[in-house]
């Protein structure tokens, strides 16, 4: 084995190691929260010594960020692709394919996405600069969306858009309490949701 190909291999390693920590990390936080999970209930889901974290992560903090912007880099560049995918269809259309990705990340990839809601702030320690630069992102493509409703002349008669941006978000996150899969049709809420939203006009 080549010098090169060592540290190749090393790096992949170390790589799924971190992985490993981060998906069980996930699930914790989604269950517990932030103050109930403590490195050493990750550190014995991994199944490694406490100690051993530090190699990887440098804080819970450290743990717990990564975890976050996984979950809502996730949802971004889901909802990102529908709207690519989506072109030139109608704002309500756009709107209606946006909400079903988000659903979609959200319990698709339950851990993490469930994790970066749950995990509202990181105790006595200020919110990392990443993640509120990520979560800016996720708002401002929502901000985008519901700006390009009102253009278009389709939202619900006396909606302020930056308070129907907020009810949106806060009603498909707030399904992390309530969805089951095989209960609900994704596709069918994306529906409901975006016709509270812009009602289609009657004939």
């Amino acid at each position: 084995m080549t010098a090169v190909s060592g540290r190749a291999e090393r790096a992949e390693l170390e790589g799924g190691a971190r992985r490993l920590i981060l998906d069980h990390a996930a699930r914790l936080l989604r269950s517990n929260g932030y103050h109930q999970t403590s490195l050493r209930e990750i550190a014995e889901a991994v199944g490694i010594r406490k100690a051993s974290l530090y190699h990887h992560f440098r804080s819970k903090e450290e743990i717990v960020e990564a975890v976050v912007n996984d979950g809502v880099r996730l949802v971004l560049e889901t909802v990102l692709y529908a709207l690519e995918v989506a072109g030139e269809a109608t704002p309500r259309q756009r709107l209606k394919a946006a909400i079903a990705a988000h659903l979609t990340a959200l319990h698709g990839h339950s851990d993490y996405t469930c994790a970066s809601i749950k995990v509202f702030s990181f105790g006595e320690n200020p919110t990392p600069e990443s993640v509120r630069r990520t979560r800016r992102a996720y708002d401002d493509l929502w901000r985008a969306l519901v700006e390009e409703l009102a253009t278009a002349g389709v939202l619900a008669t006396d909606i302020a858009p930056e308070r129907l941006r907020l009810f949106l978000l806060g009603a498909m996150n707030g399904s992390v309490d309530w969805y089951r899969e095989g209960r609900f049709d994704i596709a069918q809420l994306a529906g409901e949701l975006a016709a509270l939203v812009a009602p289609a006009e009657e004939s």
